[in-house]
C-alpha cells in the first residue's frame, strides 16, 4: 500500500475512533438554548396573558416579551461530542449540570421550586406595578413554609399571618429572622399569629382577621452555625383591591417579573408604553420595584432577537455578560428598578434612543 494512502487510511481510522470514544465518554454537563419568549401584552394558547378586571384597563400596542431559556433534562446524559458541539454553537451554552441542578436536585423537584418561585413572581409583579400607580395593597408576613423535623413543626403552619415576635410587631419577613436570631438556641420565642384558617376565612368573607394567639416556640441551633431558629421561612401575602391573573402554562422561575410588572402597568394606564415598538426582557422584581439578575441572559437575547425584539430591558448586574455576544440589531438597555425601565421605555417611544443607559462589557 502506497505511504500516502496508508497514512490517510491510518487518519481515517484514527479520526473515527476519537468521534466513537466522544460518543461514548459522558461528561458532567447540561446544555442551555433560547426558550419560548411571550408576548405579556398578548395572548398564549388562545387567551390573555394578563387578565385584568374590576379596574379599567386600556388598549396596548408593541410587544413586552417575558424570555425563557429551555434546559436538558436532569437525567440527560451529555457526551463529550455533545458537550464540545454545544460550545462553538452560537444559540447554545453548555453548563456543569450542578449549575441546573444543586445536590443532585431531581427534575421533579427542579419543576417545583421553579413553579413556587414563578408564582411569587406574579405576585411581587403585581405589588410592584400597583404601587407604581400609587394604587394601595395590603401586606402582611405569614410563614411561608415550615421544615421538616423543626421545632416549629406543628405549632406554626404555612399561611399562618404572623403579627409580632416577642411582643414586637413585624412589617417584614426579614423582621422576624432577626427577632429569632436574638435568642440563644434552647430558648422561648412567642410568635402571635392568626391562624390560616381564619386569615383564609376573613379574606373569603372581604374581613380583616383580628382574633390571634401566642404559640411559644423552643429554638434550636442552625445546623451551619450557632444562631438560633425556630425552622420556618417567613414571606409576604397581599390583598389586592381588583383581580390580575396571570396565566402563562409551562414556565416556571422568577425571571418573567419585570415584564409581568411593565405589561400590568401598560394595561392600567391610558397609551402605550412601548408606542408600537417590539421590546423584550427579563430580571426578577421584589415588591418594592427593584429589579434583580436571572441566569442563562445570553441565551434570552438570542431568543428574543429571533423573534423580531429591537430592545432588550437587561438586569444591570447581567449587563456585563450580556454585552460580551449581543446579537446583531438588538440593544441592551440597563435597568435597576422598575421605574428605570418606565424611563426607557419613554425614550424609546418619544425616538429618544441615544439617551438608553445601554450595557457594556463593564457593567
Amino acid at each position: 500500500m502506497p505511504r500516502r494512502t496508508a497514512t490517510m487510511l491510518a487518519s481515517t481510522l484514527m479520526l473515527i475512533a476519537l468521534l466513537c470514544a466522544g460518543v461514548l465518554i459522558q461528561v458532567p454537563y447540561s446544555e442551555m438554548t433560547p426558550g419560548p419568549t411571550v408576548n405579556t401584552l398578548g395572548d398564549h394558547d388562545g387567551e390573555p396573558v394578563l387578565h385584568i378586571s374590576g379596574h379599567k384597563t386600556y388598549p396596548t400596542t408593541g410587544h413586552l416579551n417575558m424570555t425563557t431559556v429551555r434546559v436538558t433534562s436532569a437525567d440527560y446524559n451529555m457526551n463529550l461530542v455533545q458537550a464540545v458541539y454545544g460550545w462553538l454553537a452560537h444559540d447554545s451554552k453548555i453548563v456543569p449540570h450542578e449549575t441546573l441542578y444543586p445536590d443532585g436536585q431531581t427534575e421533579e423537584q427542579s419543576t417545583q421550586e421553579n413553579a413556587e418561585e414563578f408564582s411569587q413572581s406574579q405576585e411581587s409583579a403585581k405589588v410592584a406595578a400597583l404601587k407604581e400607580l400609587d394604587i394601595p395593597v395590603k401586606s402582611w408576613v405569614i410563614v411561608e413554609s415550615v421544615l421538616k423535623n423543626s421545632p416549629a413543626v406543628g405549632r406554626l403552619h404555612a399561611g399562618d399571618v404572623i403579627k409580632a415576635v416577642d411582643g414586637t410587631s413585624v412589617k417584614q419577613p426579614q423582621d422576624v429572622a432577626e427577632l429569632v436570631t436574638k435568642h440563644k438556641p434552647g430558648e422561648n420565642v412567642v410568635f402571635t399569629v392568626v391562624p390560616a384558617k381564619e386569615q383564609a376565612a376573613a379574606e373569603k368573607d372581604g374581613k380583616e382577621a383580628t382574633r390571634t394567639q401566642q404559640v411559644t416556640i423552643i429554638t434550636k441551633k442552625a445546623d451551619d452555625g450557632d444562631r438560633a431558629i425556630v425552622g420556618i421561612q417567613a414571606g409576604t401575602d397581599h390583598t389586592f383591591p381588583f383581580t390580575v391573573d396571570i396565566k402563562l402554562a409551562d414556565v416556571g422561575g422568577p425571571s418573567a417579573g419585570l415584564m409581568f410588572a411593565l405589561g400590568i402597568y401598560d394595561k392600567l394606564t391610558p397609551g402605550s408604553l412601548t408606542g408600537g415598538t417590539f421590546v423584550a426582557g427579563t430580571g426578577t422584581i421584589d415588591d418594592s420595584g427593584t429589579v434583580g439578575p436571572i441566569g442563562g441572559i445570553q441565551m434570552k437575547t438570542v431568543g428574543a432577537r429571533a423573534k423580531g425584539a429591537q430592545y432588550f430591558l437587561t438586569p444591570k448586574d447581567n449587563c456585563a455578560a450580556a454585552a460580551r455576544d449581543v446579537p446583531e440589531g438588538l440593544t441592551l438597555v440597563k435597568v435597576d428598578t422598575i421605574d428605570d425601565a418606565l424611563n426607557s421605555l419613554e425614550d424609546i417611544r418619544e425616538g429618544k434612543t441615544a439617551d438608553l443607559p445601554r450595557c457594556a462589557t463593564k457593567g
